[in-house]
């Protein structure tokens, strides 16, 4: 039997027997580039034939996908799809989907974690443990019961996070302008302005995805308008904060920390070491999706959308209907 094509441009996982073993199954053979990871020509080659495409965060952009004639369909592994042009897509006749809902718990967990680290300061405490024993790193550490958090997106992961937290602070704000009343309600979350998100909270937590209107949502406006020092949580996209923005207002004391999951620039480089190595913030590199379980679910979903995809069957996470 002759069976078609389906390509990961994109690596860094450990295993990808389930996609090989699921293909198989259905009559397809999974094969995986290996070349340059820069290299987008190689690529286009790699994947001319194709009629199934599993990516990560190379670029797809309109002169990728004209060089694909065979491809049918492209599914991002994760939730984001900021890297994958839409209506280019759409435009070639291509369907794309995302993995949406796999990472909920292990994204809101992470940022938590963050929260609790910075809110406690557990770096600077654990460093000075033999120095200052028994001394807090800071006279700024404060308790939730009676503090407000905002939360800036309130789809899966955002509404996961209110969820957990709801019930640790005295009062929940989120903002998402794309969400209906009834999802505020449910959460437990009060619907309010950006500006008031800003405004009133002690903690902000964001979970919204990137557009053109959340690109530096946190900007130096938006800093201006913090009036109580809150601690900054990121684990959507870096862009989300204008960096440059940030390490502005770490050292003026506008803000308590920071702790951060994503980045401008992912690896992160030079241009990300004077936020990273701040003694205001706690970094981690782009892991807040992982968990056991969410892996299994990111690979089994992933590919079992690509397969429905390019049959031309309905698929939820689908991006382009």
């Amino acid at each position: 039997m002759n069976r078609q094509r389906v390509v990961i441009i994109d690596g860094g996982y450990d295993s990808y027997d389930y996609e090989a073993s699921y293909l198989k199954e259905h009559g397809y053979v999974l094969e995986m580039f290996d070349g340059d990871p820069q290299d987008r020509d190689a690529k286009i080659e790699f994947a001319s034939d194709a009629v199934g495409m599993l990516v990560r965060g190379t670029l797809i952009d309109e002169h990728f996908l004209s060089r694909l004639p065979a491809l049918k369909a492209i599914v991002r592994y994760g939730v984001g799809y900021d890297n994958v042009d839409l209506n280019a897509a759409t435009r070639q006749g291509v369907r794309v989907a995302n993995v949406q809902g796999y990472a909920n718990h292990s994204v809101s967990d992470h940022a938590i974690a963050l929260m609790y680290s910075c809110i406690r300061m557990l770096p600077a405490g654990s460093k000075s443990i033999y120095n200052d024993f028994s001394k807090p790193p800071t006279s700024e550490i404060f308790e939730l019961h009676d503090k407000t958090v905002g939360i800036i997106g309130l789809g899966r992961i955002g509404g996961t996070f209110c969820n957990k937290v709801r019930h640790l602070f005295g009062r929940v704000l989120a903002y998402d302008p794309n969400i209906p009343e009834s999802v505020f309600e449910a959460c437990g979350a009060t619907q309010a302005t950006l500006q008031h998100v800003l405004g009133e909270s002690h903690v902000i937590s964001l979970h919204c995805d990137l557009n053109e209107t959340s690109y530096h949502i946190i900007n130096d406006n938006a800093f201006a308008i913090m009036n109580y020092r809150p601690v900054l949580i990121n684990t959507a996209r870096g862009n989300v904060i204008d960096p440059d923005a940030l390490l502005k207002a770490l050292n003026q004391g506008k803000i308590h920390c920071a702790g951060l999951d994503v980045f401008k620039h992912e690896p992160t480089g030079p241009e990300e070491q004077p936020i990273i190595t701040h003694p205001r913030v706690l970094s981690t590199g782009h892991y807040a999706w992982y968990s056991d379980a969410a892996m299994r679910q990111l690979h089994e979903r992933a590919v079992e959308n690509l397969v429905k995809l390019i049959n031309g069957q309905v698929v939820e996470d689908c991006l382009n209907p």
